[in-house]
């Protein structure tokens, strides 16, 4: 099960997440939106989108460093374990609730506004309810992280067996040490990450660069002072005059 789970399950994941994302490139060009519902309401959307796409950028960020980075090498630059897992705490708690709050109100919008709910999906539904899985889970593996101990402690179990997917050589021992919080959060991860390219959130992959080459607008001067074009031969006058009298 362990080789299954962290052997095999995290490699299926990125075939699914890349091949899917080609395919709904290729053939859904016009699905690959949001499906943007601000005409309906924007009030609470003000205030739930923010909350929501910072504290997730944050989230991400906090990810890749705990991630990524090993251990000895905040060891070697001066960085105790205490302090390293208050920042953890710190920042980890305040994104991660600050993602929940705003994709807690996205979600009493879509509900509670008839428009909006009319136009979610069963896949939209699916969505959100892996992302708010994840996201709980998340916010509890911060908590346990933070308690201390070797059982609770990430950086020696989860971050090396990411790492080690790169090389193609699963550290599986690693990660079957982790606990079970770890577990849940990874597959719910996993799941999230497979469905994403068949979801509205494949707009996170979409960046607008031709807007930064792109040629400027040029709009026409209504002005009285501008040149006006000659009348066309058939909105002439005289040819207006005959078609009444006709």
């Amino acid at each position: 099960m362990n080789f299954l789970l962290w052997g095999i399950a995290p490699y299926v994941m990125a075939a699914v997440l890349v091949g899917g994302t080609v395919w709904r490139y290729r053939y859904d060009k016009f699905g690959w939106t949001t499906r943007s519902s601000e005409l309906h309401e924007s009030r609470l959307l003000r205030i739930g989108s923010p909350l929501f796409h910072f504290g997730l950028l944050v989230v991400i960020v906090g990810h890749v460093i705990g991630l990524l980075i090993p251990k000895s090498l905040t060891d070697a630059l001066g960085l105790s374990q205490e302090a390293y897992h208050v920042q953890a705490l710190v920042l980890g708690t305040i994104a991660g609730l600050s993602t929940l709050a705003g994709i807690g109100i996205l979600v009493y919008r879509r509900r509670t506004t008839g428009p909006v709910f009319r136009a979610t999906t069963v896949n939209d539904k699916l969505m959100y309810l892996v992302l708010v899985a994840a996201i709980v889970a998340g916010l509890a593996t911060t908590l346990l992280g933070a308690a201390g101990g070797e059982e609770h402690n990430y950086r020696l179990t989860v971050s090396p067996w990411f790492r080690s997917l790169f090389t193609l050589n699963p550290d599986i021992e690693a990660m079957s040490h982790a606990g079970f919080a770890f577990h849940l959060h990874v597959l719910i991860g996993m799941v999230l990450f497979a469905i994403w390219p068949f979801t509205r959130l494949v707009h996170a992959f979409t960046a607008p660069l031709t807007y930064l080459v792109r040629p400027y607008i040029v709009y026409r001067s209504r002005d009285r002072a501008a040149p006006s074009r000659p009348a066309r031969r058939g909105w002439s006058q005289e040819n207006v005059r005959r078609t009444k009298r006709m």
